[in-house]
């Protein structure tokens, strides 16, 4: 099995070569624990989860390592605004501490619904100030930092390699710039390694450091914990394309400064972003969906992890109702044609990977995880009415192991909300108007009762309801 993947540090796809052979160490960046996850977010976790299968089906021993950032995050790039965490404590009057262990739980959650596997490790920010703090005093020492008036930063000028990752063209961007750089800081893209405290006012996180009470910039927390928990150099590190420029062109500087190891990480991926109307959706303005609210609208979590796999990670994916009715409508269709192929004694793993469908199948996943193909290859076998039932098993439970679909288990039956005091006054209506032969009334509740999701059916037993789904 040879695994390809595009690789952002040298925008090519390379066959996949671990450091230690039968073992791959892989950081993947985790949430900023301040309100819930849209599913946007959510979209750049189901790719990771599509390598992580992947890369055990190939035999290889994954340790996979994934942050939870419960500090230092800024509403701003340019290391200016509130903490994002004591911003979700002020929104809703909630201690800190709280919000972060509320919103981490709900993450967790949204990705066992979305069947995406643990990592071997979760990791907090503030479970390690001190590894930060070390981390800051070795760029210090050896004079990759200063202090400016808010914070110590970090001085990219002394990093010759910094705009190379995201393809920056620094020295363009400096001579258009004639503004003043404010508080002291040295160069534009300069930023925080460690942000002081207010002198006016007490921050519900700061620690102590050498340079003065405060807490640790967003990008120090990656270098840190994945220094410690993978050391100065590992396989795979991933997150969406907006770490590009900024997050991750960060990281790298601090940490290559601070190891002398380059590259510190030899491959490097990232998922594109999902598009609502004319932008990528964002937490940023408030208005963003989450994966509750889409069950809530009657969809499976998996309806939505089946619209993921049908288009490649790197390609930007489009979100619809319209495109999410497809997708379920698709899911559906494919487990049932599938239904009763648990019950059957499935051929051995070793013997199902001789067989030329999954030759087929894994062809598409080892070539950068093609999901949309290899999902194309699912429905190919599930047509096949040919095939020996043991045999097609034993297929599908290896392919579904890697597109985690739980195309083989039951869909589990949904209890139905009860209607809420208004729509059972409107049924109640409904039922009057019929009763006085007031058909238009009743066409009118009935159409009323539609446009909130109750869908209504006479019968001779009466009049039965459901809800769209």
């Amino acid at each position: 099995m040879s695994l390809k993947f595009f690789n952002t540090r040298t925008r090519e796809t390379e066959p996949f070569e671990p450091i230690e052979p039968g073992k791959v160490g892989l950081y993947t960046c985790g949430p900023t624990v301040y309100h819930f996850a849209h599913i946007g977010n959510l979209r750049t976790y189901l790719f990771e989860d599509l390598l992580r299968r992947a890369l055990s089906m190939a035999g290889y021993k994954v340790k996979h390592v994934m942050n939870i950032t419960d500090v230092g995050h800024l509403t701003s790039d340019a290391d200016e605004g509130e903490d994002k965490m004591e911003a979700g404590a002020a929104r809703e009057g909630r201690d800190v501490w709280e919000i972060a262990g509320f919103y981490a739980k709900a993450f967790q959650e949204d990705l066992k619904a979305l069947r995406v596997m643990p990592p071997t490790l979760w990791c907090k920010a503030t479970d390690h100030i001190p590894e930060q703090v070390e981390l800051v005093r070795t760029l210090w020492d050896k004079g990759f930092a200063y202090a400016a008036e808010d914070g110590v930063y970090y001085d990219v000028s002394r990093f010759p390699r910094y705009g190379d990752f995201a393809r920056k063209d620094l020295q363009g961007q400096e001579a258009g710039a004639r503004v003043a750089l404010p508080g002291g800081k040295r160069n534009r893209e300069d930023f925080a390694l460690w942000k002081f405290s207010p002198r006016d006012k007490r921050r519900l996180m700061e620690w102590d450091s050498p340079w003065g009470r405060g807490f640790p910039g967003w990008h120090l927390e990656c270098s840190a914990m994945s220094l410690k928990y993978l050391g100065d150099h590992f396989d795979i590190h991933c997150g969406g394309v907006d770490h590009i420029p900024v997050h991750h062109t960060n990281e790298i500087a601090q940490t290559e400064a601070a190891t002398g190891r380059s590259p510190w990480v030899n491959v490097w991926m990232h998922g594109e972003f999902l598009v609502v109307d004319k932008g990528k959706m964002s937490k940023s303005s408030g208005e963003f969906l989450t994966l509750s609210a889409v069950v809530e609208k009657g969809y499976s979590p998996l309806d939505y992890r089946y619209l993921c796999l049908g288009a490649h990670y790197r390609a930007p994916l489009a979100f619809r109702f319209e495109s999410l009715d497809q997708a379920r409508a698709g899911r559906r269709n494919l487990m049932e044609k599938l239904k009763g192929l648990d019950q059957v004694r499935a051929l051995p793993v070793a013997e199902a990977k001789k067989l030329p469908s999954w030759t087929r199948f894994w062809e598409c996943v080892e070539d950068d995880l093609n999901a949309p193909r290899a999902l194309a290859q699912v429905w190919e076998l599930a047509k096949d009415r040919d095939m020996d039932p043991a045999q097609k098993a034993g297929l599908l439970k290896l392919m579904d192991h890697c597109l985690g679909l739980d195309l083989l288990l039951p869909e589990p039956e949904k209890e139905q909300a009860p209607l809420s005091p208004a729509e059972q006054d409107l049924l109640d209506g409904r039922a009057a108007a019929k009763a006085a032969r007031d058909f238009a009334r009743a066409d009118a509740l009935r159409r009323e009762l539609e446009s909130r999701g109750i869908l209504l059916k006479d019968t001779p037993q009466g009049t039965q309801w459901s809800r769209k789904r």
